[in-house]
């Protein structure tokens, strides 16, 4: 059998490391010229290069930017981070009160991968919802900003939305 498939037995629960949320590093590392924003997408970009797909990272980096678009501090938005899941029902952020759902598309760049498909909302427990395009290079193109009560009007009895439906928010970028 090939080493890589050969599991080893488990530990008992007992001498695992417990996980301690971590203190929040919020600071910026001084060290560090590049943002870790850039970082990430530098990484993604090489290992999509290498690999031919990129890593699921577009979730991770249109909150973010949808952060900073609605002008939530970062220091703020690190903070109240820390010790999220990947998933959380409803929103992705707040910011003064207000609960921020964010979607987002980023073509490949491949031939025919444009957008033509945006996800939407699966519920309405959000106060805003911030839309990104991205281009290949996770480069903002546009962002559009919708309150719920009108992307509810707009959108609920709709089976699919297209960039062009997104459009007719705010713009953000």
């Amino acid at each position: 059998m090939p080493a890589f498939l050969i599991t080893r037995r488990a530990e008992p629960s007992s001498s695992l490391p417990k996980f301690r949320n971590p203190t929040p590093v919020c600071e910026y590392d001084s060290v560090m010229e590049i943002p870790l924003r850039d970082r990430l997408v530098e990484v993604a970009l090489e290992w999509e290069r290498r690999y031919g797909v990129a890593p699921h990272i577009t979730s991770a980096i249109s909150e973010y930017d949808a952060a900073m678009l609605v002008k939530c501090p970062e220091d703020d938005y690190c903070r109240q981070m820390q010790g999220q899941t990947a998933v959380r029902k409803g929103y992705d952020f707040t910011m003064g009160g207000r609960r921020y759902q964010v979607k987002a598309n980023r073509p490949s760049g491949k031939p025919g991968s444009f957008v033509t498909l945006v996800a939407k909302a699966g519920n309405y427990e959000w106060d805003y919802l911030v839309w990104i395009l991205y281009n290949p290079r996770f480069e903002v193109q546009e962002a559009w900003l919708w309150g719920v009560a009108d992307y509810r009007a707009q959108f609920h009895e709709k089976k699919r939305l297209a960039p062009a439906d997104m459009r007719r928010g705010t713009r953000l970028a």
